[in-house]
Protein backbone atom coordinates (compact mmCIF):
# COMPACT_ATOMS: atom_id res chain seq x y z
CA UNK A 1 0.00 0.00 0.00
CA UNK A 2 1.24 3.36 -1.06
CA UNK A 3 2.29 5.87 2.11
CA UNK A 4 -0.05 9.06 1.18
CA UNK A 5 1.83 12.19 1.64
CA UNK A 6 0.00 13.35 4.86
CA UNK A 7 -2.34 11.50 7.19
CA UNK A 8 -5.11 13.48 9.12
CA UNK A 9 -6.40 12.88 12.74
CA UNK A 10 -9.60 14.36 13.93
CA UNK A 11 -9.20 14.20 17.82
CA UNK A 12 -12.53 14.27 19.98
CA UNK A 13 -13.07 13.92 23.47
CA UNK A 14 -14.89 11.16 24.56
CA UNK A 15 -17.70 10.88 26.66
CA UNK A 16 -16.53 7.75 28.75
CA UNK A 17 -13.35 10.38 29.46
CA UNK A 18 -9.95 10.73 27.46
CA UNK A 19 -9.63 11.10 23.61
CA UNK A 20 -10.64 9.21 20.37
CA UNK A 21 -8.96 9.92 17.27
CA UNK A 22 -9.83 9.07 13.80
CA UNK A 23 -7.85 9.64 10.21
CA UNK A 24 -9.47 11.51 7.41
CA UNK A 25 -9.83 9.20 5.01
CA UNK A 26 -8.53 6.18 5.42
CA UNK A 27 -9.69 3.53 8.60
CA UNK A 28 -7.44 4.15 11.37
CA UNK A 29 -9.15 4.60 14.90
CA UNK A 30 -7.17 5.19 18.48
CA UNK A 31 -7.82 6.73 21.45
CA UNK A 32 -6.15 7.80 24.49
CA UNK A 33 -7.15 9.02 27.91
CA UNK A 34 -4.63 12.10 27.67
CA UNK A 35 -3.79 13.92 24.29
CA UNK A 36 0.02 13.33 24.68
CA UNK A 37 -0.95 9.80 25.26
CA UNK A 38 -3.40 10.14 21.75
CA UNK A 39 -0.62 11.44 19.90
CA UNK A 40 1.54 8.75 20.82
CA UNK A 41 -1.41 6.10 20.25
CA UNK A 42 -1.90 8.07 16.31
CA UNK A 43 2.02 7.19 15.37
CA UNK A 44 1.54 3.53 16.50
CA UNK A 45 -1.51 3.43 14.38
CA UNK A 46 -0.29 5.06 11.40
CA UNK A 47 2.48 2.29 12.02
CA UNK A 48 0.56 -0.69 12.35
CA UNK A 49 -2.05 0.57 9.36
CA UNK A 50 1.41 0.99 6.73
CA UNK A 51 3.82 -1.00 7.97
CA UNK A 52 6.25 0.15 10.31
CA UNK A 53 9.33 -0.49 7.84
CA UNK A 54 7.31 1.94 4.93
CA UNK A 55 6.62 4.40 7.92
CA UNK A 56 10.25 4.24 9.16
CA UNK A 57 11.87 5.14 6.11
CA UNK A 58 9.16 7.72 5.22
CA UNK A 59 8.79 11.14 6.74
CA UNK A 60 4.98 10.93 7.37
CA UNK A 61 3.50 14.21 8.32
CA UNK A 62 0.45 13.38 10.38
CA UNK A 63 -2.01 16.37 10.81
CA UNK A 64 -4.40 17.00 13.94
CA UNK A 65 -7.22 18.79 14.21
CA UNK A 66 -9.23 18.86 17.68
CA UNK A 67 -13.00 18.96 17.86
CA UNK A 68 -14.94 21.59 19.80
CA UNK A 69 -17.82 21.30 22.11
CA UNK A 70 -21.36 21.49 20.63
CA UNK A 71 -22.20 23.53 23.55
CA UNK A 72 -20.01 26.09 25.24
CA UNK A 73 -20.29 27.23 28.96
CA UNK A 74 -19.68 30.89 29.69
CA UNK A 75 -19.15 31.84 33.08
Amino acid sequence: MKLPNVIQFFIQTSKEGGYTAEAVGYSIYTQGETLDETVLNIKEAVECHFGEDKVASHSLPIMVNFALPSTLEYA
